[in-house]
C-alpha cells in the first residue's frame, strides 16, 4: 500500500496510506478524519504522474468543532413556575369547589384586564376608614387570587376568595340538600365590580377617583316621554354593561342592543294624576375602556314560577362599532378619531388617506396599539399609578371595540348547566378556561358560541376599546 505526505495549511501529515484500489472518496474520508475538512470541500493537488511517496497539498476549510454545551437541556418541569407560565402562554385554571363554575369563569374574564390587575396590585393591605370590612377582604382576596393565577401553571383552588365572596354576598352560599347551588355568573360579575368600585377609589387628586368607572362605566342619557300627557324629561345614569334583549326579531347583537336601549315603564304622571306608560329611549354619552355586553337569556316564567332560558341564536362580531348607539355630542367627538383610524388602516392596505382640513390636522395623531378609557366624551384624562393602568396621557376613543373575552352558559336551565370563560391572550391566542382545564381555541370558533342549541352560548361579551394617544 502506498504512503504519501499531505500538507494542509501549516500542518504536514507524513506517511498517509492510500489504497489505489478504492475510489478517491475513501481517501478523502481519511483526510477528513485527520483535518476535519469535509470531502466536498477538499481540493487535492499532486506533482508528477505516479504516486510514489510524493508530497500532496490539500486545500479546504474545516467544519467548526462542535462544542459541548455549557448547560444541559432544560425541561419544562424543571423551570421555575413563573417561567413555566410564560412558556405555556396562558395562566392557570381554577378548581371547581362545587358548582362554582359561575365564579371561576367570571374571575378568568376579569383577570384578563391588565389595568384591573394593576389597580388590585396597588391596593393597600390596610383598610381605609370609609370601607366596610367584607369589601376590603373581598378585594384583598381577589388581589391574592390574581397573583396566584399569574404565577402558577397548575390549577389554583380559590378557597379563600370563595369564602369571602359568600360572606360579602350570602346569596352565593345557598345550599340545596347540603350542596352549594349553581348561581348566576352575571350577578357575580356585577357584585364584584360594585365592590371594586367602592374599594379601588383613589384619594389622590392626581389620580382618577373611580378606577372601575374609568374601565367599565358607560354613561347613558335617556329621553323619557309620555305620549298620553306629552310630558318629557332627560335622565342620566352610569352602568357597567349594555343589555342585548333577545326576541323573535333579534338575530344579531346590534339588533339586541337597539332593543335594550328602548324600554317602557309605568310611573305616576303629575299632569294626569295617575299612573301612565312612559317610553324611555337611551343613548351612550360616554364610553369606557372595556365595554361589557350581557345577553338577556334568563327571565322569570310566571306559569312555572321559575327562571327560564332563551336558547335563540344571536350572532356577535369580533369587532363591535357602537357609533350608532351614541348621542349626537359623542358622535361629533368620535368623527375625527374615526377618520384617523380609517386612514391608518387604509395605509396598511395601500390606500391613500383623505386630505384633512387644518382643524382636523390639529387633532391628528399617529395611531398606535395603545388603548385608553374615556368618561368625558371620547377624551380620557383618567390616570392611576402602576404599570398597565390608565395612562397619564390623554387618549381618544373611536367607538370601535375588539372582542377579548366571552363568558358562556351551557344547558337549558338557568339554575343548573355549566359556565366557561373564553379569553384572548396578549399573544392573540384564545384559551377556553373550563374550570381547571385551559384549552387553546381558534379565533374563528369563538363567534360560533352564539346559541341555538345545547352547546355553549354567549352570556357576557367583553370588548376592549381601540384608541390612540393625543
Amino acid at each position: 500500500m502506498l504512503t504519501v505526505s499531505v500538507k494542509w495549511l501549516k500542518e504536514v501529515f507524513p506517511k498517509v496510506e492510500i489504497d489505489t484500489s478504492q475510489p478517491p472518496y475513501v481517501f478523502k474520508c481519511q483526510l477528513y478524519d485527520l483535518t476535519g475538512v469535509p470531502p466536498e470541500r477538499q481540493k487535492i493537488m499532486v506533482k508528477g504522474g505516479l504516486l510514489k511517496g510524493q508530497k500532496m497539498m490539500m486545500m479546504g476549510t474545516a467544519d467548526e468543532i462542535v462544542k459541548v454545551p455549557e448547560k444541559g437541556p432544560i425541561f419544562m418541569e424543571d423551570l421555575p413556575e413563573e417561567e413555566q407560565v410564560a412558556a405555556v402562554g396562558h395562566t392557570a385554571g381554577l378548581f371547581n369547589l362545587g358548582n362554582t363554575c359561575y365564579m371561576n369563569s367570571t374571575v378568568q374574564c376579569l383577570h384578563s384586564v391588565p389595568e384591573l390587575k394593576s389597580a388590585l396590585f396597588n391596593y393597600p393591605s390596610q383598610k381605609s376608614s370609609d370601607l366596610d370590612h367584607t369589601s376590603h377582604m373581598l378585594t384583598a382576596a381577589t388581589r391574592e387570587l390574581f397573583n396566584e393565577l399569574d404565577k402558577s401553571v397548575k390549577p389554583v383552588a380559590p378557597m379563600q376568595f370563595w369564602m369571602v365572596l359568600r360572606k360579602k354576598y350570602p346569596q352565593f352560599g345557598q345550599l340545596h340538600n347540603g350542596i352549594y347551588m349553581q348561581q348566576d355568573a352575571e350577578e357575580c360579575w356585577t357584585q364584584l365590580l360594585y365592590t371594586f368600585s367602592q374599594s379601588l377609589r383613589s384619594p389622590s387628586p392626581s389620580q382618577n377617583p373611580d378606577t372601575i368607572k374609568a374601565l367599565f362605566g358607560i354613561d347613558l342619557v335617556s329621553r323619557v316621554h309620555c305620549q298620553e300627557s306629552g310630558e318629557e324629561s332627560l335622565e342620566t345614569e352610569s352602568v357597567y354593561s349594555l343589555k342585548c334583549h333577545i326576541s323573535q326579531e333579534v338575530n344579531h347583537l346590534h339588533e339586541g342592543l337597539k332593543h335594550g336601549l328602548k324600554s317602557e315603564l309605568e310611573k305616576a304622571s303629575p299632569s294626569l294624576g295617575r299612573s301612565a306608560i312612559y317610553l324611555k329611549e337611551s343613548c351612550i354619552n360616554a364610553l369606557p375602556r372595556y365595554l361589557t355586553v350581557q345577553f338577556v337569556r334568563f327571565f322569570w316564567k310566571r306559569e312555572s314560577n321559575q327562571k327560564a332560558k332563551i336558547l335563540r341564536k344571536v350572532d356577535y362580531p369580533l369587532e363591535l362599532d357602537v357609533y350608532n348607539f351614541c348621542s349626537d355630542d359623542l358622535r361629533k367627538s368620535l368623527e375625527a378619531p374615526r377618520q384617523i383610524l380609517r386612514d391608518e388602516e387604509g395605509k396598511k392596505v395601500g390606500l391613500k388617506a383623505k386630505v384633512k382640513s387644518s382643524s382636523s390636522k390639529d387633532n391628528d395623531a399617529k395611531m398606535t396599539g395603545m388603548e385608553g378609557p374615556s368618561n368625558d366624551s371620547v377624551k380620557s384624562s383618567n390616570s392611576t399609578s402602576g404599570e398597565g393602568s390608565p395612562s397619564d396621557k390623554e387618549s381618544h376613543l373611536t367607538g370601535i371595540y375588539d372582542l377579548v373575552a366571552v363568558l358562556t352558559h351551557k344547558g337549558r336551565s338557568a339554575d343548573s348547566g355549566h359556565y366557561v370563560a373564553w379569553v384572548k391572550q396578549e399573544s392573540g391566542k384564545w384559551i377556553e378556561y373550563d374550570d381547571d382545564n385551559p384549552i387553546p381555541q381558534r379565533e374563528e370558533d369563538i363567534t360560533k358560541l352564539s346559541g341555538g342549541g345545547d352547546w355553549h352560548m354567549a352570556y357576557i361579551c367583553m370588548y376592549k376599546a381601540r384608541a390612540f394617544p393625543v
